[in-house]
């Protein structure tokens, strides 16, 4: 199936709102908190060398369980290469590359507004414009990749109908999508957020509370798993809540929710909460990460060419100092202590 070719505002690199669900909301309620963007200027250092593999410093690595009939590791990806295949030749053919984006996670990928155009910035945004420049190295940094906005709940299904090309978007690797996934760029946690006069303490003393997620968020899995008594479902109440109040396109929306006193709290991963904390000082994390899972750059199911190439990409944007650079300027004020993540040396042969 030929990729459908994305121009115009609808999936412009710089322009326009993407109609994502509930901006106008978002808008209208943060439109009080300054968001400002962080500012932090230096270039990481490149990971240690006499590793052999990513990262200045190990991370613990588990396999984790998500549901009866699906277990899964983090790593078990593709290798890294310098692939070409199927998916890779159609991108090059038609000289671009088709990111699935967010555009209102602060740090991640939000819009700038000092901009001229409104460019979306931020960490994902930085990793895919690494991803192209490897692929489509010839074609005009401005021209070789387009970035489409998208909801979390669409992100399988534009891969499916070959809408976009990849997705990096904060998204969870997890054995439950449909997807391919490359090995991780980012370790991050479930983290419960709330007000902070709240008198929620963690995802233990959630029961009974209206909890927001994302359709299509492993925030949702997690949460049932954990915390099970958790309001997440109108039918779990007589109170007929709205299904929108719990259930969201964006996780963003889930913050004006949160805002509205229409939920207790929300459940996202930590790398997410602290962009909303970053948006409204009235809020704040409840207790620590209550998981551990990693980010995962998403292709097509079966675009193994493709996910080949962009783990070669992830390897080598770990050990130069590139993921360094960028973590330091986007995330390390929010996100202290962080490191590429890094094969388990018993596994990395």
């Amino acid at each position: 199936m030929t990729r459908k070719r994305m121009t115009g505002n609808a999936v412009g690199r710089l322009r326009g709102w993407g109609g994502v669900t509930g901006m106008a909301a978002a808008c209208a309620v943060t439109a009080s908190f300054t968001l400002l963007p962080l500012l932090l200027g230096g270039s990481g250092a490149a990971a240690d060398a006499s590793t052999g593999v990513p990262g200045a410093t190990a991370t613990t690595h588990v396999t984790r369980t998500l549901a009866a009939d699906c277990t899964t590791d983090p790593w078990a990806s593709v290798s890294p290469a310098d692939a070409t295949g199927a998916k890779v030749e159609e991108i090059e053919r038609d000289g671009q590359l088709v990111v699935g984006v967010d555009q209102n996670s602060l740090f991640w990928a939000s819009r700038d507004p000092e901009s001229a155009e409104n460019r979306i910035v931020g960490f994902d945004i930085d990793l895919a414009e690494a991803i192209a420049e490897d692929l489509l190295p010839d074609i005009p940094e401005d021209r070789r990749v387009v970035f489409r906005v998208v909801s979390t709940a669409d992100r399988e299904t534009l891969l499916k109908n070959g809408d976009i090309d990849l997705v990096v978007r904060t998204m969870s690797i997890d054995c439950e999508k449909n997807v391919t996934f490359s090995t991780p760029y980012f370790q991050a946690g479930q983290q419960v957020i709330a007000p902070k006069d709240s008198d929620i303490e963690g995802y233990e003393s959630l029961a009974g509370k209206r909890v927001c997620t994302a359709d299509g968020s492993s925030a949702r899995t997690a949460l049932k798993r954990k915390a099970p008594d958790a309001i997440q479902d109108p039918a779990q109440t007589r109170r007929k809540e709205d299904e929108s109040q719990l259930h969201v396109s964006n996780q963003l929306d889930c913050l004006v929710r949160l805002q509205l006193g229409e939920v207790d709290a929300v459940v996202t991963d930590d790398a997410l909460a602290a962009a909303q904390t970053a948006q409204d000082p009235a809020v704040e994390f409840k207790g620590a990460p209550f998981t551990e899972e990693y980010y995962g750059v998403a292709a097509k199911k079966g675009a193994t060419d493709l996910v080949a190439r962009v783990n070669r990409v992830l390897a080598d944007y770990s050990r130069d100092g590139r993921w360094t650079k960028s973590y330091k300027k986007w995330l390390e004020e929010k996100l202290p202590g962080k490191t590429p993540p890094r094969k388990p040396t018993s596994e990395a042969g």
